[in-house]
């Protein structure tokens, strides 16, 4: 009788089982930057983690990746995904136009800009109606909380009529809503999400990075220290309910990201960090997205019930992306020789001469 010996299998024989990687070989890691600093629990850091996973997902090159900011909270954000691609940090109000000539310039990487509801619907709101109205090609953010987190929480221009804040003032003004703004101006790509909703801010997300021309995400991100309280309807629970008041906190305590699940045509109710909440309805299947005043009236009626309708509210390739209108050359002009981008003397001599 033969004897078989075995000897038991060490650990070092057993190969390592490395980090899944996507199709061009990038773990998930590789998408992700530096460490945040936000407050615990903030709506942005949701959105954040659903840029890196869409990115991933989709297996883009970070180095093909250009993202800009402008100033506030959600302006930080672009720091904490991405830490090997292309990025800017502008001045208050002007990312979209910084967005729009980087988007010329290069025609070659994907930009994504990432802005607040002050950045935008305020200081802001000029520029991003023109890069709206340009169909310039920028995958276009904004984390809605209806407040200026950064300088203590006083009411942006979209913080709802009826909206208590901190200082006890009601918002008497009508605000602004940047979905209705961006279908007017002829935006091709538009939606809406809730920041706790990574499935459905994940999968518009990769949408709006195949989408040629401006893509507008109007993403509600609740703020859990100066916007999520009862009485705000940008607060956790006002995106599950109605209600919008903002409190004053002198310590932060960590919370947890707020997630959600539900299904198409269905309607849910989040419970905020501090039990306020806000009614969320996700756009049926039936929806037709093509339809530009079903679009509208949706919005509108969103506002008069205090509702917050999430999807992709209107889709249309009927206008070619700014940088195609303009006929640019295949190689962008970033990296063109200055011999290239610079005529000559007799070429100046004779472009004058049509002038006269």
């Amino acid at each position: 009788m033969t004897t078989m010996l075995t000897s038991p299998v060490t650990a070092a024989e057993v190969p390592a089982k490395g980090p899944k990687t996507n199709r061009i070989g990038l773990t998930q890691k590789d998408y992700q930057g530096a460490e945040s600093t936000l407050c615990a629990g903030c709506g942005h850091d949701a959105i954040t983690s659903s840029i890196v996973k869409a990115f991933y997902e989709l297996g883009v090159d970070p180095h093909q990746v250009a993202k800009l900011s402008g100033i506030g909270c959600s302006s930080k954000t672009t720091n904490y995904f991405l830490g090997q691609s292309h990025g800017f940090n502008s001045l208050h109000g002007r990312m979209a136009t910084i967005a729009t000539g980087s988007s010329l310039a290069n025609r070659n990487l994907i930009h994504i800009g990432i802005s607040g509801d002050g950045d935008t619907a305020s200081i802001g709101l000029g520029h991003f109606a023109h890069m709206v109205r340009r169909n310039a090609h920028v995958v276009y953010i904004i984390e809605n909380n209806g407040c200026y987190g950064l300088t203590k929480g006083q009411a942006s221009a979209t913080a709802d009529r009826g909206t208590r804040m901190k200082s006890g003032v009601t918002i008497q003004d009508a605000p602004v809503d940047l979905c209705t703004m961006a279908i007017k101006m002829g935006c091709g790509f538009v939606a809406r999400s809730f920041s706790g909703d990574t499935q459905q801010v994940r999968t518009l997300l990769k949408a709006a990075i195949a989408h040629r021309g401006a893509a507008v995400l109007d993403i509600v991100s609740p703020c859990v220290t100066f916007n999520n309280h009862e009485g705000s309807t940008k607060s956790v629970a006002y995106a599950r309910s109605h209600e919008e008041p903002l409190h004053e906190m002198d310590f932060i305590p960590h919370f947890e990201n707020i997630s959600v699940e539900y299904d198409e045509g269905t309607t849910t109710v989040v419970t905020m960090h501090d039990g306020s909440r806000i009614t969320l309805t996700k756009l049926a299947h039936d929806h037709d997205a093509h339809d530009r005043i079903q679009a509208l009236t949706l919005l509108d009626e969103a506002r008069e019930k205090n509702l917050f309708y999430t999807g992709l509210l209107y889709y249309s390739r009927e206008r070619d992306a700014l940088d195609d209108r303009l006929d640019l050359v295949d190689e962008p002009l970033a990296t063109l020789p200055q011999s290239k981008l610079r005529p000559s003397l007799d070429v100046f001599h004779q472009i004058m001469q049509g002038f006269q």
